[in-house]
């Protein structure tokens, strides 16, 4: 039996809403328990398929109980987005240029995204409605921000008799902003600040903001849940960008391998915040790139070099084990015999769907894997479908990327 063939067999077409939501609902049925977490990921950014397959399968998640969903975006910009969705008053244009990060507002399928959860959501009960999140730390690949805001708006929460003392010096170690967004410092760790004195001193001040909420939490968090929540989350990001400054400073052969790592860190500790938040109402999705939801490490193309590091999916899987669950995606409209974009374009008519398992036991040792398509795709390989649930692979897409930077 051929490979095509055996594929055929243990694949399930998803052409259509209703075919993709049966096959959805088979593969959460094949957990003793259902996901807390439900994650899809997209082999690049920019192709149309991918965001608009995600919107398919939020609006069947939803009929099933999910109660939110998280994209790969800024999570304190998105809140802009959730005002938006949940009936606040704004223009949608300025709603998806502000509201995400990397320019992802101008993603074909978003803008559908936004309108739709905002439809959805008007009338109905906060309880009932589909919330908006982001899971990304405030960073680009060009740099990283100042602490000032996420470590100032702490700090500014907290109650004067328990600020610690180490904040008193605060605007004084942080600084002109222009210190810390040296755009040189991404590649050369000489131009960093992060192994200054001041970096350093900061470091400290940021454990001390966040060890003073956590022993405030009774009587803040009681009083005011969401503020204290928020707060808790400008804490962690302040920690976070000062681990990622330091590391912009050290000269080492693994720098980027670092950097990398540490903002999947902050990505798994804001998408597990999330979690913790929204679970009470109900499942969430979450949408990114594979390479950030899978749960193995890794391998990111750098200039021409791939750099092996941690995922945010690794992380989150040691926390939520049986109860996350990732579906990968791929697609290409040239797939090359001997690999497995071939292999899956061969069993596909237009869209479907793989358990990761049966896939494996299918596929033969020598499979390759495929060309990228576009900058920033990566093809899944057969030794990624290890850390996945199900593939998606998506034969009929142009494969042409809509430039949103």
């Amino acid at each position: 039996m051929s490979t095509a063939t055996s594929l055929l067999a243990i694949g399930r077409e998803v052409d259509d809403a209703e075919s993709l939501g049966r096959a959805v609902d088979e593969l959460l049925a094949s957990r003793a328990e259902p996901p807390t977490l439900l994650a899809l990921g997209e082999p690049t950014h920019g192709i149309e398929a991918f965001p608009l397959l995600r919107n398919e399968i939020l609006r069947h998640l939803v009929e099933r109980g999910y109660r939110s969903i998280v994209l790969e975006t800024d999570f304190f910009a998105a809140a802009a987005v959730d005002d938006y969705v949940t009936g606040g008053p704004a223009e949608l244009d300025t709603v998806l240029a502000t509201g995400f990060s990397h320019g992802f507002g101008a993603v074909p399928g978003n803008r559908e995204l936004v309108e739709w959860l905002r439809e959805h959501n008007a009338g109905r009960a906060p309880q009932d409605q589909v919330p908006f999140h982001g899971f990304d730390a405030p960073l680009e690949f060009s740099g990283a921000p100042s602490p000032r805001r996420a470590l100032s708006s702490a700090v500014e929460y907290l109650p004067g008799a328990l600020r610690p003392e180490s904040v008193r010096d605060l605007d004084a170690l942080l600084g002109e902003d222009t210190d810390w967004t040296n755009p040189a410092a991404m590649f050369d760790a000489a131009a960093s600040i992060g192994d200054s004195d001041r970096a350093r001193a900061l470091r400290i001040v940021a454990d001390d903001v966040a060890s003073a909420l956590h022993r405030a939490a009774p009587g803040l968090r009681r009083a005011d849940p969401a503020g204290y929540d928020h707060t808790v989350a400008h804490a962690r990001t302040a920690q976070g960008l000062l681990r990622y400054h330091a590391a912009m400073a050290r000269p080492a052969d693994d720098r980027i391998a670092t950097l990398l790592s540490l903002r999947a860190a902050m990505m798994a500790e804001n998408l597990l915040a999330l979690v913790a938040q929204e679970r009470h109402r109900g499942p969430s999705l979450v949408f990114a790139h594979n390479a950030l939801l899978q749960r193995a490490q890794s391998d990111v193309p750098v200039g021409k070099v791939g750099v092996n590091c941690c995922s945010a999916g690794e992380l989150i899987d040691l926390t939520l084990s049986e109860h996350y669950m990732f579906l990968a995606t791929d697609g290409s409209p040239h797939s090359d015999p001997g690999t497995l974009q071939g292999a899956l374009a061969e069993a596909t008519t237009r869209r479907a769907l793989f358990p990761a398992p049966a896939l494996r036991a299918t596929l033969p040792a020598a499979i390759g894997t495929g060309e990228p398509i576009v900058p920033g795709h990566i093809p899944l390989s057969p030794a990624d479908t290890d850390g996945a649930d199900a593939v998606i692979f998506i034969a009929d897409t142009d494969g042409k990327q809509h430039r949103y930077w």
